[in-house]
């Protein structure tokens, strides 16, 4: 390998996301209990989020609109709005919440840097991940910060050109293999899967990835037992 650029995915590889998301779930449950079960209104809101994402994007702002929208349909426009301003709430409490580092992240940021050129490449809410970066109080490790609409081949391609290194020179690592490892595997690159205990249900696959410039590793100093002897 001759790698220049290491990247780094940001929710639930650098710092907790996902279970946030799931505690505001079960809020929002609980409030409109009254009109579906729980697994019920799991399902309308899961479908609401994917049928928004081409016109929100990913990101807590989304969610909220998603979640008085599924509120909406349920009730079948008849929510008051008491409950959409608990909605709103959640979704403030969302955003406020605070950055939970994951194990062993900066010890491993420390590592490499210095050594490789250092990136964040998330997807989500441009605000909102600044935000968390800046609050986790990693963002000096980083040369770059790309919050990318998607995590398609041609996201990744248009990151490599303002990066202007090639596919072989980039490293991808991150908690997600449909959106960290196989468009960076499908276009030339090397990426490591760090698995998080809970995923998002879009961000799941249902095969087994193999390939030559893919690892996975349980936690993510393990990287370092790859990227220190290149």
């Amino acid at each position: 390998m001759n790698l220049k650029v290491i990247a780094f995915d940001a929710d639930d590889t650098l710092f907790v996301n996902e279970p946030y998301f799931q505690e505001v779930e079960q809020k929002f449950c609980a409030l409109m209990q009254d009109y579906l079960s729980h697994q019920g209104l799991s399902q309308e809101l899961f479908k609401t989020e994917i049928e928004n994402l081409d016109l929100y994007g990913y990101g807590i702002k989304g969610y909220i609109l998603s979640m008085i929208e599924a509120a909406m349909k349920i009730s079948n426009n008849t929510i008051s709005l008491e409950i959409i301003e608990k909605i709103i709430i959640y979704g403030k409490e969302l955003l406020q919440k605070p950055i939970e580092l994951l194990d062993g992240v900066e010890e491993t940021l420390k590592a490499l840097s210095g050594k490789y050129k250092l990136i964040v490449a998330t997807k989500g809410d441009l605000k909102d991940q600044q935000s968390k970066l800046h609050r986790s109080g990693l963002g000096h490790y980083f040369h770059h910060i790309e919050v990318m609409a998607d995590k398609q081949e041609i996201n990744y391609e248009k990151l490599l050109k303002r990066l202007e290194i090639e596919a072989s020179e980039f490293f991808m690592i991150g908690n997600s293999l449909k959106s960290d490892v196989l468009p960076v595997l499908g276009i030339g690159g090397y990426a490591v899967h760090i698995p998080f205990h809970t995923t998002w249900e879009h961000e799941k696959i249902s095969h087994k990835v193999e390939h030559a410039n893919f690892k996975t590793f349980e936690k993510i100093t393990e990287v370092l037992s790859i990227l220190l002897k290149v």
